[in-house]
């Protein structure tokens, strides 16, 4: 299995909020793509659906921005996931094929199980533990590093995974 880059830019874009604490200036799409070299189109698609979930605040304009509205310590990963990613518990698409095994298919089941375990498991992760420890240090640098006028550190992303 593999996250969509949609649900891995949700995931970055809440880590990111989650750490920018009480900025007098609100983070800002434009910082959020510089920072994790994310292009501006598939950022604000991400942005849109996180508003519309009710996990963050998106305000237009000139003093607008971003801001986490989502309690840390109790969304899950898990929670996160789901919505980004869609809550189907179907990894392949036995329907929408024409293969001999459909019926008496036993994959088709382990595979509902293994995806169920995964979202279980993320679901014992908050947004505040993934934003913990050198992952919220870096994620606070990054802050820093924006506003100082530094270029995102190479490497960066990859820090936070």
């Amino acid at each position: 299995m593999r996250l969509t880059r949609f649900s891995d830019i949700g995931l970055r874009v809440l880590i990111y909020l989650e750490r920018a604490g009480e900025r007098s200036q609100p983070v800002t799409v434009a910082e959020i793509s510089s920072q994790f070299d994310i292009p501006l189109n598939h950022l604000v698609k991400v942005v849109g659906q996180l508003a519309k979930l009710g996990w963050i605040k998106a305000t237009r304009g000139r003093n607008g921005g971003l801001r986490l509205l989502a309690d840390p310590a109790t969304l899950t990963i898990g929670q996160v996931l789901r919505k980004l990613e869609g809550e189907e518990d179907e990894l392949v698409d036995c329907e929408g094929t024409n293969c001999a095994l459909k019926l008496d298919c036993q994959l088709r089941g382990m595979l509902r199980a293994g995806m169920r375990a995964f979202y279980e498991a993320m679901d014992g992760y908050t947004l505040a533990q993934a934003t913990s420890g050198a992952t919220g240090e870096q994620v606070i640098r990054m802050h820093k590093m924006f506003w100082s006028g530094m270029p995102a550190a190479s490497g960066a992303p990859a820090a936070i995974e």
